[in-house]
């Protein structure tokens, strides 16, 4: 990962495990992110750490619901973990040093209740970044946080039509903005999730192609985006995320990106006899991108017209994930009400 930096391409963990954190921040990361199903492994994971802490929650707020009480500490082991990133945020007058908190992913269809929740959010601590999905809706609250001066990082996020869309919500929303210059928003396409969604078309279709291109899918969709986001000088940060292999790291590497890599895997990758390069603007081989042609969810993905903001939340990218948000939530909560019915 030093190597990496050297080329002046940064990168953030993929958790807000505290431990991992403050290993990755030692490392070099430069920032961090979580969601509900990032936030319950962390407790699952530390429960030395967590469980008092919510054991006291629940004491202390004897009236609260199990949800009152799950994002009590959600806020706790995020503003925890912030505190990790402060010194980077510091030192770069805000620029980096940014631990994401994602709204409730429960409320991706309202933007009202997605924006007042993200602005209660980012107010715990100077360098919190907001994720809400690439919804409609979404992209309607994004929009109203920018304008307020919330940091944001769209997620949900898996084509080139989405990063637009989202960039453009940004754009619309510095423009409202008092101090414009001081926001620096992310944009994340989680690539190894396209990859995901393109693996369950061939297994149910079996589309005859080589395998391998298989992976390529989000790493092509993510190199199309940087090309329209350099063209079109968007404010917003490319953020790659979802990793599945060693080439979601190593093909997609630059300078005006960035990647949020899971701690297992940036651990094997800080320790593997590959010297990085910077990857990102190498055009994926045209042999790849003619198998990947074949599957219309990948040109759904790839062609910046592939999807209306209405069609966001039905790709079935977004459904899987959508769901996998609500049901780690839902796995959180489930562990509050377990400590609460002791």
């Amino acid at each position: 990962m030093n190597r990496m930096q050297a080329l002046g391409a940064d990168w953030w963990n993929d958790s807000c495990d505290i431990t991992e954190l403050s290993d990755a921040v030692a490392t070099g990361a430069v920032g961090a992110t979580s969601n509900p199903v990032i936030v319950a492994a962390a407790v699952a994971q530390d429960p030395d750490r967590w469980i008092p802490v919510l054991e006291k929650l629940i004491a202390d707020n004897p009236s609260d619901s199990e949800e009152d009480i799950a994002w009590k500490l959600i806020e706790r082991v995020g503003t925890d973990a912030s505190k990790l990133l402060l010194p980077t945020y510091e030192a770069t007058n805000g620029q980096k040093g940014h631990l994401c908190l994602q709204v409730n992913p429960k409320e991706y269809r309202n933007a009202e209740r997605m924006l007042e929740h993200g602005k209660h959010l980012a107010s715990l601590a100077p360098n919190i970044a907001i994720k809400a999905p690439a919804t409609k809706p979404g992209l309607e609250a994004v929009e109203e946080m920018t304008a307020a001066g919330v940091r944001v990082n769209v997620t949900v996020s898996f084509s080139v039509a989405q990063a637009v869309a989202a960039a453009e919500a940004i754009e619309r929303g510095l423009k409202q903005a008092e101090t414009p210059d001081a926001n620096f928003p992310y944009v994340t396409i989680m690539i190894g999730r396209v990859d995901d969604q393109l693996k369950r078309t061939h297994q149910s279709q079996g589309i005859d192609i080589n395998p391998e291109s298989l992976e390529w899918g989000g790493i092509a969709v993510f190199k199309h985006a940087t090309q329209i986001f350099r063209q079109r000088c968007y404010k917003g940060t490319l953020l790659a995320a979802a990793y599945r292999n060693q080439i979601h790291w190593s093909e997609i590497i630059g300078t005006d990106v960035l990647q949020s890599i899971p701690y297992d895997w940036w651990k094997g990758y800080h320790n593997v006899d590959i010297e990085p390069r910077l990857s990102l603007d190498e055009p994926v081989d045209e042999s790849i991108l003619n198998d990947l042609n074949q599957f219309p969810d990948f040109k759904q993905a790839y062609d910046e017209d592939g999807m209306q903001p209405e069609e966001f939340v039905h790709y079935d990218a977004s459904i899987h994930t959508i769901n996998q948000f609500i049901e780690g939530y839902e796995g959180l909560l489930k562990t509050v009400r377990d400590k609460m019915l002791i």
